[in-house]
């Protein structure tokens, strides 16, 4: 059995498309996980600011 270039060729072209599509399919779950990341640490900021200003101890001083 003989390996001719085409049959190279076609092997190395094979390759390649699998590992675009790998490569697609990591950057669209990456961009998912982002996406998630900061939209959780968008909501922690929000409800600590509601929190916060809800348990916010008032001084008042009077003068006499």
């Amino acid at each position: 059995m003989t390996v001719s270039k085409q049959d190279i060729e076609a092997k190395a072209r094979q390759l390649v498309s699998v590992v675009d599509d790998t490569k697609e399919s990591a950057k669209d779950k990456a961009m998912i996980g982002v996406v998630g990341v900061a939209v959780l640490i968008g909501a922690a900021f929000l409800f600590g600011r509601k929190r916060g200003s809800r348990n916010k101890t008032m001084v008042e001083v009077y003068r006499v």
